[in-house]
């Protein structure tokens, strides 16, 4: 064999090791990534759930939401959580258009149909208008907590220039009132389909 074989096989195999070692250290921590993608994501989705309100694992068993396209949102995924063996919430992830851009939210409601809490999951807001839905320490979302159909009828779910119960969250009256139609269509939702939500009755 020539020098010059000898070196494009010594290349060649140089070659094949690098990309062995390449391929085997990808598989080696795509567990360790995939496992650090569900965590992020559980941390994400539970974040409306207070801890003491659960004690099972509801990522794990979304439920198949019956006619999920409501009056002004999409519902994407429904889970249950419980506790000591009993329903206690159900958190719905809803998508709404915002002003830029489809708009998700993560909307927590517990078994009397009372919303616990509104987060932001993902926007395309102007940032300091609607942007400002996610940003630390804004509190808009909160004046939702609390809420039930009971105490707060349709009409009363639109922003007070229009007659209704809720603050504008300043700068942003599109952003404003697509959250606040999102977490009235979800509170109905629930409402509609309680007893499926809980597990207490048959899909609907």
């Amino acid at each position: 064999m020539t020098p010059r074989a000898r070196a494009v096989l010594l290349v060649a195999a140089v070659a094949c090791l690098a990309i062995g070692c390449a391929i085997g250290w990808a598989q080696l921590n795509a567990a360790r990534i995939s496992q650090a993608e569900q965590q992020l994501k559980a941390r994400s989705l539970l974040s409306v759930l207070p801890a003491e309100r659960y004690d099972n694992q509801p990522l794990q068993r979304p439920l198949a939401l019956p006619a999920p396209t409501l009056a002004h949102s999409t519902l994407l995924a429904g889970y249950r959580a419980t506790l000591l063996g009993q329903p206690s919430a159900v958190v719905l992830h809803s998508r709404v258009q915002g002003y830029a851009g489809p708009l998700d939210l993560l909307i927590a409601i517990d078994s009397h149909g009372r919303l616990l809490a509104t987060r932001v999951l993902q926007h395309q807001e102007t940032p300091g208008l609607g942007g400002k839905l996610s940003e630390p320490g804004n509190t808009w979302l909160r004046g939702f907590e609390g809420r039930t159909l009971a105490d707060t009828p349709d009409p009363a779910w639109a922003l007070k220039r229009d007659a209704g119960q809720f603050d504008q969250l300043a700068g942003a009256s599109v952003t404003s009132r697509a959250v606040i139609r999102a977490v009235h269509d979800a509170l109905r939702y629930f409402d509609e389909h309680s007893l499926y939500l809980l597990g207490t009755g048959e899909h609907e």
